[in-house]
C-alpha cells in the first residue's frame, strides 16, 4: 500500500490513485469538478479550534501533532478512514495548506501508517 500526501493546488496525476481531501474546509479557488477528489473526510480534519490555535506556527507543530492525534483517537472517523484506505492500492491525502512539512496531512499519514502496518 502506498500513501502519499499532496497539495490540492498541485496538478492531478494518474499515479495519485484514490484522492482523499483531509481538510475541514473546501480549498479556496478550486472547483469540485477540477479537484479530482474521490472522497472528502471532513471529520478527520483538525477541529476549527485546533486549526486556529495552531495557525501553522512551526514552534507549535509538536503540540499540534499531539493534540490532533488526541482528537482523532476520540472520533469514529479514523477507523472509517483506515477501512477506506485499505480498499485501495494507492492513496493520496490531499490538503490545502501552504506549509508542506508541518500540516495535518503529514500527521495523519503517520497515524494511518501506524494503524495499517
Amino acid at each position: 500500500m502506498d500513501i502519499k500526501i499532496k497539495r490540492v493546488y498541485e496538478p492531478y496525476a494518474e499515479d495519485d490513485g484514490t484522492r482523499i481531501l483531509v481538510d475541514r474546509l473546501w480549498p479556496r479557488g478550486i472547483k469540485k469538478e477540477d479537484a479530482h477528489i474521490d472522497r472528502w473526510f471532513k471529520e478527520i480534519a483538525p477541529s476549527n479550534e485546533l486549526r486556529k490555535w495552531y495557525n501553522h506556527d512551526p514552534e507549535k507543530f509538536e503540540a499540534f501533532r499531539q493534540r490532533y492525534r488526541a482528537e482523532i483517537d476520540s472520533t469514529k472517523a479514523l477507523p472509517e478512514l483506515i477501512d477506506y484506505i485499505r480498499q485501495h492500492k494507492t492513496v493520496t491525502l490531499v490538503f490545502s495548506s501552504k506549509e508542506l512539512a508541518l500540516n495535518n496531512a503529514v500527521v495523519l499519514k503517520t497515524i494511518v501508517n501506524d494503524h495499517i502496518e
